[in-house]
């Protein structure tokens, strides 16, 4: 395992759409668990593999502690109810602003040997599941908020 290079606000990769994940070996297994590495070196939470400059649909959250969620080519199912949050982004270091999200959602996704499953979650991981599915459309939770904006145009970042 190995601890990546964080892509930041202002890197253009952050802004492109991943493309879905063909190949299941060994190139796979190795990106998830240099993520997962990078990931806990970093204090994140959760990281996607555009955050590491590769633009595939990949994404892992920590589930609770030391336990880990992959989750591949995810498609969400369905959402419902809202909650607003503070949250922070590895790619964004030290800006914090509350976004909202679902309460609750449902995704299919695939692990890292290609088997779907489906997953549920409420609260703090639909947080989580939302804000890294978010990374793989190109989407950053600053561009929900007056606050993010405003921090875009300080930064002179899109």
């Amino acid at each position: 395992m190995a601890i990546r290079k964080i892509v930041e606000i202002g890197n253009p990769t952050l802004r492109k759409k991943s493309k879905p994940v063909v190949d299941f070996d060994d190139s796979l297994g190795e990106l998830l668990d240099d993520m997962k590495q990078t990931m806990i070196e970093t204090n994140g939470v959760g990281i996607s593999a555009v955050q590491v400059g590769v633009l595939r649909r990949a994404f892992i959250i920590e589930t609770d502690t030391d336990k880990y969620l992959e989750v591949i080519n995810p498609v969400i199912l369905e959402t419902r109810g809202k909650t607003c949050d503070k949250e922070g982004c590895l790619s964004i270091p030290g800006f914090y602003t509350k976004v909202e999200r679902p309460q609750y959602v449902k995704i299919e996704a695939q692990d890292r040997h290609g088997k779907k499953y489906q997953y549920e979650a409420e609260d703090y991981l639909a947080k989580a599941v939302c804000h890294e599915n978010d990374h793989l459309n190109g989407v950053l939770f600053v561009d929900y908020t007056k606050e993010g904006r405003e921090y875009k145009k300080k930064k002179g970042v899109e």
